[in-house]
């Protein structure tokens, strides 16, 4: 069954796209949602002239994106947590990456953000999807906190 994504579906595609789904999946979750919409030879017209229209809006949001991108990479994180030894005390979430970001000036929500749970110290990379084309990889630190 063919279904055009009326928005972004973790795992399955992005806003606009033409993707196959099982028909129990797009009949009985994504239409009644409201997150897809059947994608019958007029609404794939009616989406291509969108597209057409939106392509020029996009190469801005994409270079926006790519400026946003430059600045995350040149961010020197250091995420400082509680710890004992090497494990620490909970754990490093996208959501505390998001908060440091958001307190060095840049908005990132945490669903965009792609870097599992830490547990230990250590260096590591987390992916930022900033658009549908851009993808940065951002290095940070986790150190333990000093009393």
């Amino acid at each position: 069954m063919e279904i055009i994504l009326k928005q972004d579906v973790q795992k399955l595609g992005f806003k606009d796209d033409v993707v196959t789904v099982k028909p129990g999946y797009g009949r009985n979750y994504l239409i009644p949602q409201g997150m897809a919409v059947l994608a019958t030879p007029s609404a794939k017209k009616v989406l291509a002239e969108n597209l057409k229209q939106r392509a020029h809006k996009e190469a801005k949001l994409i270079a926006d994106a790519q400026v946003i991108a430059e600045a995350l990479k040149a961010l020197e994180i250091k995420i400082a947590v509680k710890a004992g030894g090497e494990k620490l005390f909970g754990s490093v979430t996208n959501a505390d990456i998001a908060e440091v970001f958001a307190k060095n000036g840049q908005t990132v929500d945490k669903k965009f953000i792609t870097s599992g749970v830490i547990k230990r110290l250590g260096k590591y990379t987390a992916n930022v999807r900033l658009h549908r084309d851009v993808i940065v990889e951002v290095d940070y630190e986790v150190i333990a906190e000093q009393e």
